[in-house]
């Protein structure tokens, strides 16, 4: 997975602003087991022991985003992308690490209820904004043309 930014004569943002997402040492694991049973007994259990694997889907992630600036993320499936960008909006926890977000995030396109194949990413982007809480000139500004 790459996080990819715009190059400097590209970039529209204010060296002296403030950071709007900052991502410090993120690591994200998750413990496979052989049988879903045994999930179960290692909660209920605190000793019991049972031959597991860990699938460690982030390692050592670490970049700042200031007010202003855009950000790509670019990686192959199983890369790590919607695991980046669940624990940056807070839907899920890091295993290790910090990220943390000073402004407003809100998952405008997702690949799921609400997204149509039809209709280009900015076109879904609003229709997904007029389904949510986002007033319209607030996300009008988000989504500006290019």
């Amino acid at each position: 997975m790459s996080i990819v930014r715009p190059s400097d004569g590209e970039s529209k943002a204010n060296p002296t602003a403030p950071v709007a997402l900052s991502v410090a040492a993120v690591t994200k694991s998750y413990t496979l087991y052989n049988k879903p049973i045994q999930r179960l007994y290692s909660y209920l259990m605190p000793g019991y022991r049972v031959r597991c694997e860990t699938f460690t889907a982030l390692e050592d992630i670490n970049f700042e985003l200031y007010r202003g600036e855009t950000l790509g993320i670019i990686g192959r499936n199983g890369a790590g992308k919607s695991t980046l960008l669940q624990i940056v909006s807070g839907i899920l926890q890091p295993s290790s690490g910090n990220a943390s977000c000073v402004v407003r995030i809100a998952a405008l396109l997702e690949l799921g209820a609400g997204f149509n194949p039809d209709f280009t990413g900015r076109e879904n982007a609003r229709l997904k904004r007029q389904l949510t809480v986002f007033r319209r000139p607030k996300s009008t500004r988000k989504c500006h043309k290019s």
